[in-house]
């Protein structure tokens, strides 16, 4: 039986990504990328994997957003994925591309959503007077960032934290938490289903946690409130 297939869009240095393929090759994860997809053609996550497995765009060169995003689901499409994760994918997907891939499509996001949607989240928890940041992990609907979210991963705030030093407090537990939520999926446990992620066929009420160790504490046994 051949491994679970996971297509990856990436928009930047692709640290998201390489922390799957890293996750693949330690046997820690039982998958395989079969497409690294970009808006971006010169994306240096693009070189973390083979020519063949590479498709980017300008998206600036289209006519249209939605012309782009056709074209560039078209390409997800044709690399049969089994899941879609957004990897550090930096353009908003249109409603008819989130159509498409619904249910089997992925986002993270660095904050602890529902709080700080969108861009510039490590500025925004600072200004706040946040005691603790983070990341999560949920399924993409055309609402930006606003799926059901399937799990988070926290840090602590530090006084004179700056919007850098917490990013680079808060990126491997980014990193362990995408492996971890990527583990559930391609194991077939993780769903969504009427607004919620389901894991075992059940509703998850709370973002599931993960612990010191980069594992996700789940409910056991799985139990509605």
């Amino acid at each position: 039986m051949s491994a679970p297939r996971i297509a990856v869009l990436v928009s930047g240095r692709g640290s998201n990504l390489q922390a799957i393929l890293d996750a693949i090759r330690q046997g820690g994860l039982q998958a395989q990328i079969v497409g690294v997809f970009s808006d971006k053609p010169h994306a240096a996550a693009l070189q973390r994997v083979a020519g063949t497995l590479r498709w980017a765009a300008d998206a600036r060169s289209f006519p249209s957003r939605s012309d782009f995003d056709a074209a560039l689901a078209d390409a997800v499409a044709a690399s049969q994925p089994d899941w879609v994760v957004c990897a550090g994918y930096m353009r908003i997907l249109g409603d008819a591309f989130v159509e498409r891939f619904r249910g089997r499509l992925l986002n993270i996001h660095p904050s602890l959503l529902p709080k700080y949607r969108g861009l510039h989240t490590h500025e925004r928890a600072l200004q706040a007077g946040d005691r603790k940041h983070g990341a999560s992990v949920h399924f993409v609907v055309p609402e930006l960032d606003a799926g059901a979210v399937v799990a988070q991963c926290t840090v602590p705030v530090e006084s004179g934290d700056t919007a850098q030093s917490l990013s680079q407090r808060l990126l491997p537990r980014e990193h362990g938490l995408l492996v971890a939520v990527l583990g559930l999926a391609t194991e077939g446990r993780l769903a969504e289903q009427g607004g919620f992620a389901l894991l075992d066929g059940q509703a998850l009420f709370t973002p599931l946690p993960l612990d010191s160790a980069g594992h996700l504490i789940l409910p056991d046994p799985l139990l509605s409130p």
